[in-house]
C-alpha cells in the first residue's frame, strides 16, 4: 500500500482535508462502482477524472442489478462532495482506485450486498 503524499489536484474551491485526503465533486456516475470527478485528479505523475472506490463491486453492464446499482450511486453522490483517501493505484482503465468517503462513511458501506 502506498503511503499517500497525495498530490491530487484540487480545483479552486475544492479543499484538502488532511495529508492523505482530498475532497472532490462527482460530475458523472459511470456505473454502481465508478464515477468521474469535476476538474480531475493527479496522483503519482498520472492524471484522470475517473475514480473506482475500493471495498465493493457492483454488477457489470448487462448483468442483473446493474441499473439499480448505478441509479443508487447516482442518487447518493451525483453533484456531491466526496473524500478520496488511501489511493491504491491507477488501474489498467485509468481509474484512480482509492478508499472513498461520503459524509464520513466509506462508500462501500452504502452497498453492503456488494462488499468484497
Amino acid at each position: 500500500m502506498v503511503a499517500i503524499a497525495l498530490s491530487l489536484r484540487r480545483p479552486s474551491g475544492e479543499k484538502r482535508r488532511s495529508e492523505n485526503m482530498a475532497e472532490f465533486t462527482v460530475s458523472e456516475v459511470i456505473d454502481g462502482d465508478t464515477f468521474k470527478v469535476k476538474n480531475g485528479w493527479k496522483w503519482n505523475e498520472k492524471k484522470g477524472d475517473t475514480v473506482r472506490p475500493t471495498g465493493y463491486n457492483t454488477p457489470e453492464k448487462w448483468n442483473p442489478g446493474y441499473e439499480q446499482a448505478k441509479q443508487r450511486l447516482e442518487d447518493l453522490i451525483l453533484g456531491k462532495k466526496m473524500d478520496i483517501k488511501s489511493t491504491k493505484v491507477v488501474d489498467e482503465w485509468g481509474r484512480l482506485v482509492a478508499d472513498v468517503y461520503y459524509k464520513g462513511k466509506n462508500l462501500a458501506d452504502y452497498f453492503p450486498e456488494y462488499k468484497n
